[in-house]
């Protein structure tokens, strides 16, 4: 029998598969994919209005990549583009009332995830399970994680 110390990457595995086959049921049910879903995690977190540039930055993909994503997202109406009055090259993405709805969705359904995963724990435990998965990532060589993003602004 394995020993539990050796069995930690299969349990963050198992955790992992359950919390991500979860939200992306809920994205197949808003007509999402994972991308969709993750380009709209960031307008939501975004201050300002991005242009795809910014997209293409943020989540080191091609022009053509974004490019895909975002008309699909128009077209579903999650988003819509808006010419930028300071540079007509540039087209800024704003977030449509559905696009809104499907994040806060999301959100509830990540929250309720993370709330089944420490069920059960006092409030003392759950702090100590954050800060050692906090070190657990900077073990790996990983930097600090910040679980409260900011509001980021271009």
């Amino acid at each position: 029998m394995i020993p539990l110390s050796q069995l930690y990457a299969f349990y963050f595995k198992v955790l992992h598969c359950q919390f991500d086959q979860s939200v992306s049921h809920a994205l197949t049910q808003m007509d999402l994919t994972a991308a969709q879903g993750h380009i709209l995690g960031y307008l939501a977190h975004r201050k300002d209005a991005p242009c795809s540039r910014d997209i293409e930055q943020a989540f080191h993909l091609s022009h053509p990549t974004v490019s895909g994503l975002l008309v699909r997202l128009q077209k579903k109406d999650f988003i819509e583009f808006r010419p930028d009055p300071s540079d007509r090259r540039c087209k800024r993405i704003y977030m449509l009332p559905r696009g809104h709805a499907c994040t806060q969705m999301i959100r509830r359904i990540i929250q309720e995830n993370e709330a089944k995963i420490v069920a059960g724990f006092t409030p003392e435990e759950k702090e100590l399970f954050g800060t050692l998965l906090q070190r657990s990532i900077s073990n790996l060589g990983l930097p600090s994680c910040d679980p409260n993003p900011k509001e980021e602004t271009t």
